[in-house]
């Protein structure tokens, strides 16, 4: 596919199909650097919500014409990421002392 072809095509950067996806990248990004913050300023509701957020916008990007190749690779990303950032809080929220979880509340 040429750069022209891809300019114009129905998912190029001339159409939201391809800027919505771009800005979608944020989350990615905030979830990465998530990784190296300690797991009580993890928010557990809402990386877990993020989770299924991803997960329903992936079944949109495969199924919505034109298919959207780089919002589903957006939302996998983020799922994936969010999935690892909910997984390090809810071991700690297991495993924390109930005073920790209190005064980090």
């Amino acid at each position: 596919m040429s750069v022209r072809a891809f300019i114009n095509s129905p998912t190029g950067p001339r159409t939201t199909h391809f800027w919505g996806p771009v800005a979608n990248w944020g989350f990615v990004l905030a979830g990465l650097a998530d990784t190296k913050k300690p797991e009580s300023m993890i928010s557990g509701p809402m990386t877990g919500a993020l989770v299924v957020y991803s997960g329903l916008f992936m079944r949109f990007a495969w199924r919505v014409q034109p298919r959207n190749h780089i919002l589903l690779a957006c939302h996998t990303a983020n799922a994936n990421v969010q999935a690892y950032n909910f997984q390090r809080w809810a071991r700690w929220n297991g495993d924390a002392p109930e005073t920790t979880r209190e005064a980090t509340s």
